[in-house]
């Protein structure tokens, strides 16, 4: 699927962060009511089964806080089920085709080509929903990414900030340490901790069936920061290669993280075996083993119970190296052909609306940044959340920001040769990179 450039996508959103737009917007105006029968294209829906299942890439923490707030918030007869899938791509895939998938929470919009060619998901202009209404309540560029063929495959329902660094604060504070502005700062910095005694790097991969994603955030991070906007669009489109000097520039780049001898807590092969969320962990013991963890927002879900943003962590974005750019990601609900069924029109009209999207931005497990225009700052978890939100805003209007690389690559590069080829290179080193990325290239034609 060829995606068009992100250009001012979701300006929208900075209506909310302003408190503008309506409080009464939970009138499920987007689509159709939820009753059954044909809707205005033709498609009969299929009988109210009572129950809606949704697929998540969330870990558990994340699924739980979400079916907490539809088991309060969703109105119906009928009830959600929301299914944490560790092989998340992968099952989202076979379940598609195999007809069995009601709905699901997919974080890779280039995966939808395929699904759309094959038949195995329903297109929300065939469900009944006003996707013009959509576009106003979500930005249209963000509906625009689930775009096949003239029809729209993706109802959005989160978005998030990535080009960011935790830091545990109180702890960097007493050692009297200073954010750094810049990447080479940042080796400076880096630097400086390993000859204090410590590792500055927190780094996991880890993630069951999906291992590797972090890894290409890191890529497209640095990629972003590096050949600018432009040759990111191109590279998301295979115009520019992964065996480019650009790419490979990033590639070289990121691994001065991985490779330098005391960065990474553990070492670099030692981390495709961390889970992610229990990545940042070791930043809260006392002292600190580590400082600096580049993850997204939903990461601060994975923290300590007992930690405060603001005092016992805080994050700062990802630094400038020759561009400034900010990387972000989302995810797009998309529906299979078991669920043209009128509660499942009737659970993503009130998921997009702004009561479940503020519930959801209130509860730190499930926090993210919503794409709905109505949700202002007073939904978020805390300020962290709320400033993060903020920072995306500000890219989007400058045309600087751009969604997550491997997630707009078609299934078999974005969430594979690329995932498993960053493996592949933080196990076997720098040695690798070159047959690692034309190995990646190799799958396109796939």
């Amino acid at each position: 699927m060829r995606v068009p450039k992100l250009v001012i996508a979701l300006i929208a959103i900075s209506l909310a962060l302003a408190g503008c737009g309506s409080d009464d917007n939970n009138d499920n105006s987007s689509g159709s009511s939820g009753s059954s029968g044909d809707t205005s294209s033709g498609v009969k829906l299929k009988e109210n089964t009572g129950t809606v299942n949704l697929m998540s890439a969330g870990e558990p923490e994340e699924t739980d806080a979400y079916q907490k707030i539809f088991d309060d918030k969703i109105e119906g007869d009928y009830k959600v089920e929301v299914e944490s899938v560790g092989s998340f791509e992968e099952q989202f895939q076979i379940r598609a085709e195999g007809g069995t998938l009601d709905v699901a929470a997919a974080p890779q919009p280039g995966a939808l080509d395929a699904l759309v060619q094959s038949g195995s998901i329903v297109a929300l202009e065939d469900l009944g929903i006003d996707v013009d209404a959509l576009k106003k309540k979500v930005g249209e560029s963000f509906v625009e990414l689930g775009a096949v063929n003239g029809k729209h495959y993706g109802v959005p329902t989160n978005i998030n900030l990535k080009s960011m660094v935790w830091y545990p604060k109180k702890a960097f504070d007493a050692k009297g340490y200073k954010v750094p502005k810049t990447w080479d700062e940042m080796i400076k910095f880096s630097d400086q901790i390993v000859a204090d005694g410590s590792a500055p790097w927190c780094v996991g991969f880890g993630a069951e069936g999906s291992t590797g994603w972090p890894a290409t955030d890191w890529m497209e991070d640095i990629m972003l920061r590096t050949a600018g906007t432009d040759t990111y669009d191109k590279w998301v489109n295979n115009e520019v290669k992964f065996t480019d000097p650009a790419v490979k520039k990033a590639a070289e780049l990121f691994g001065k993280i991985m490779f330098t001898k005391g960065y990474v807590l553990g070492g670099a092969p030692a981390s495709v075996d961390i889970p992610f969320g229990d990545a940042p962990l070791p930043m809260f013991q006392n002292p600190p083993k580590c400082w600096l963890h580049r993850q997204a927002t939903f990461i601060n879900g994975f923290f300590p119970e007992t930690a405060k943003a603001g005092v016992d962590y805080d994050w700062f974005p990802f630094p400038t190296i020759d561009e400034d750019a900010t990387l972000y990601g989302g995810e797009l609900t998309v529906v299979g052909k078991n669920g043209a069924r009128p509660e499942v029109v009737d659970f993503l009209n009130q998921f997009v609306d702004k009561e479940i999207q503020c519930e959801m931005a209130k509860v730190p497990a499930s926090s993210r940044v919503s794409p709905n225009v109505d949700v202002g700052r007073d939904c978020y978890a805390n300020d962290i959340l709320a400033d993060s939100s903020e920072v995306l805003v500000e890219a989007l209007k400058n045309n600087t920001g751009r969604f997550d690389a491997s997630g707009q690559m078609p299934a078999q590069v974005g969430s594979g040769s690329f995932w498993t080829g960053m493996v592949k290179y933080i196990r076997q080193g720098p040695g690798s990179l070159d047959s690692v990325l034309q190995e990646i290239d190799k799958s396109w034609s796939s």
